[in-house]
């Protein structure tokens, strides 16, 4: 289908990769920030429906392409089937597991179409593994094998506050590590610099699934406790300056499912 197959046809191991990130990004985004719509969409009445994520970093539900054999590898079919049967949280993992095999299925695809040797292979693989997977963004996964390396540890007491300057990773932790004297040299300064790096890179985006940057605005689900880029979810710091409470999208939807 069109959707399916996207726009272009990347031919190196680094347009592959943006081909595989750009889908990545839009599946990320129904299972989680859009995850009210695309449970809707989901409808078990109809018939055998796949998930497709597209290469600008959107997502569409949609059945199977017609063509045999199609022009892609195909995603899981019939996900809508198994949606009030399985606890949510369960059917959103298991959609996940789905999409994580899809994406590597569609990237090698094209590796073996356009022949890539087996340097570019590795370098295509090294660049997919360095992100979380789908199921790991979804199920919070990566978040608790790296708690104590997150912010939310030292900042959950912080969480109460209106200011956005508690709610972003990494302000508590900069505040605390700034030099006493500005004298001090620049290597003492690099150290540190790296510290809070090293603390914060495993802090994963709720939403899309990217690491923390110390030069973007994060604020925290005071619910599911999952940190989130203020653009992702559409909050700035003026906004979140007036949040006594922030639920996150999936947070506020499944209340309003309840």
């Amino acid at each position: 289908m069109e959707g399916g197959a996207g726009a272009y046809n990347p031919r190196t191991a680094e347009e592959v990769f943006r081909d595989f990130r750009g889908r990545r990004a839009g599946m990320i985004k129904a299972l989680t920030t859009d995850v009210d719509k695309f449970y809707q969409l989901c409808d078990p009445e109809k018939e055998n429906l796949c998930l497709y994520g597209l290469p600008n970093e959107t997502w569409e539900v949609t059945l199977p392409a017609e063509e045999v054999p199609p022009e892609l590898p195909e995603p899981a079919l019939g996900i809508n089937f198994a949606r009030d049967g399985m606890d949510e949280k369960d059917w959103l993992a298991l959609v996940a597991v789905h999409s994580d095999a899809w994406l590597l299925a569609v990237a090698f695809y094209f590796g073996a179409r356009f022949g890539f040797d087996k340097d570019a292979r590795r370098r295509l693989f090294q660049m997919i593994n360095n992100l979380p997977t789908i199921y790991e963004v979804v199920t919070g996964s990566t978040k608790k094998q790296t708690k104590e390396k997150t912010p939310n540890s030292s900042n959950k007491s912080n969480k109460s506050s209106s200011k956005p300057q508690s709610r972003h990773p990494e302000s508590q932790t900069k505040a605390s590590k700034m030099p006493s004297a500005k004298e001090e040299d620049e290597s003492g300064e690099e150290d540190e610099e790296e510290e809070d790096e090293d603390e914060h890179g495993n802090t994963l985006c709720g939403a899309c699934g990217d690491n923390y940057a110390h030069d973007e605005f994060w604020i925290c689900c005071d619910v599911c406790e999952k940190w989130f880029h203020g653009k992702c979810v559409k909050i700035t710091p003026a906004r979140a300056e007036h949040i006594k409470q922030y639920k996150c999208p999936a947070c506020s939807n499944k209340r309003a499912r309840a």
